[in-house]
């Protein structure tokens, strides 16, 4: 008894997890989206560098103001030592405190400051452009991923049905030779079919495999987790019935897409680093100010000041002042800043070029989506029709064939054909389905919310 409750609990522990394997979860498009954005290890790493730009921004800023410190010391001297008191070199053992307040202040450096802090502020919205972009990288990544993968079980379903009905006719055209009313020969035809068809159904099981694999990578799931997608519900003739103006995709995308508009303060900041190094050309003006006090005590003096006297009056000193410097000539320091100013104004030039690429591959972008949601409708449409004639053409062709008026060449080619039609149309459809997504995407505009 005692050997058989553990053998119970193993035996239903395997069940349960037998169970558990079997019921495949579902995942929806708005699921894998959501997963996808917490998982992304590009879009949090952008996430990480955005501190770094804020912290960066928050330096430069404190770099305009101005820098103060404290600073405090002890010291034994034992030997000989001016003492400041008396004015006297004493030997023997001398003790000092000492305390200073140093200010610092820079009142003008050519606007180098100004302008790294303009500088940081401008990568601080290059970096969030970036962020945004990654997003919607992120979704566009998954969407057409998640199409794919929506495909390959649409062909995989065409491919077993069509798999089932070659089965069966050979089941017919078998017992029809048996009895003498075919030939062999179609037999035989249609034997070959119908493996065809089996090859076909598992080619697209493996393309469904591998696809839903590169769709587990990119979100990041557990490879070992069974799981089934859903298709959107989506009426693909509302998206099919929309009517989208070029010319306002082309406003609507220069004023959202991130890479462009990151591009855009790349170069402003580009711009402000090259202001900022003309700094080291030019004069600049500080103020500074110190204040300074000590104690001063030699052991065996009885003439020693109180500390507070001492602190307060005898060893105060104050200083303040302007600082200017003009450079005239500093030779290899000179031309280092010269140097630096070349380097920071060709690094300028060259980012205005790739602002310029940017703008160029958005236009070229948004094209692209546009005239394939236009073919994409026009596909859809084309699909129908073909689908339409091709299953009355294969109505009409299967009943000649039953009647025996026609051959097995041409019922298998009105059922190929068939098949061709159901793949074109679940093509054409998905894709018409996802293809407002692949607009939003090239227009900038594409958001995690407006997928529901």
């Amino acid at each position: 008894m005692k050997r058989t409750v553990p053998i119970i609990i193993t035996i239903c522990f395997v069940i349960v997890s037998e169970l558990t394997w079997a019921q495949k979860k579902v995942l929806t498009f708005q699921d894998a989206i959501a997963i996808a954005m917490k998982n992304s290890i590009l879009l949090n790493q952008q996430k990480n560098n955005l501190m770094l730009s804020q912290m960066q921004r928050t330096a430069s800023y404190a770099g305009m103001g101005p820098t103060l410190s404290v600073n405090g010391g002890a010291t034994k001297v034992n030997g000989n030592t001016f003492n400041q008191n008396t004015g006297e070199v004493v030997n023997g053992i001398f003790e000092q405190l000492s305390g200073s307040v140093n200010a610092n202040i820079n009142i003008f450096n050519g606007l180098s400051q100004f302008n790294q802090v303009k500088q940081s502020a401008s990568l601080l919205e290059a970096q969030s452009y970036y962020i945004n972009r990654t997003a919607q990288d992120v979704i566009n990544t998954v969407s057409i991923q998640y199409l794919t993968v929506l495909v390959d079980a649409e062909l995989l379903l065409i491919a077993q049905e069509n798999f089932e009905v070659l089965k069966k006719q050979l089941e017919q055209v078998r017992v029809q030779v048996e009895l003498g009313s075919r030939s062999p020969v179609e037999a035989y035809t249609q034997d070959s079919q119908t493996k065809a068809a089996e090859i076909r159904m598992l080619q697209a099981e493996i393309a469904l495999i591998t696809d839903k694999g590169s769709l587990t990578q990119t979100l990041l799931l557990d490879p070992t987790e069974q799981f089934d997608i859903a298709k959107p519900d989506w009426d693909v003739n509302t998206i099919g019935a929309q009517q989208i103006n070029l010319e306002t995709l082309f406003e609507v995308s220069l004023k959202n897409r991130g890479d462009y508009l990151r591009a855009k303060k790349s170069e402003e900041a580009a711009k402000y680093a090259m202001n900022a190094s003309r700094g080291g050309l030019m004069p600049s003006l500080s103020a500074f100010g110190t204040l300074y006090s000590a104690y001063n005590r030699a052991q065996g003096d009885p003439n020693v000041r109180p500390i507070e006297d001492q602190f307060r009056t005898d060893n105060l000193r104050k200083v303040y002042g302007l600082q200017l410097n003009i450079p005239i000539l500093g030779g290899n320091q000179s031309f280092q800043y010269r140097t630096g100013y070349v380097q920071q104004k060709v690094n300028y030039l060259n980012t205005q070029t790739l602002t310029k690429n940017a703008e160029v591959q958005v236009k070229t972008d948004v094209v692209r989506a546009y005239e394939n949601f236009n073919l994409f409708k026009r596909a859809y449409t084309v699909s129908v029709a073909q689908l339409t004639a091709a299953e009355m053409a294969f109505s009409l062709e299967s009943e000649r064939y039953n009647l025996g008026v026609t051959n097995l060449i041409d019922y298998i080619q009105a059922n190929r054909i068939l098949v061709q039609a159901q793949t074109d149309l679940a093509q054409a459809e998905y894709r018409l389905l996802f293809q407002k997504i692949l607009l939003d995407y090239a227009t900038g505009i594409l958001k995690p919310e407006d997928l529901n």
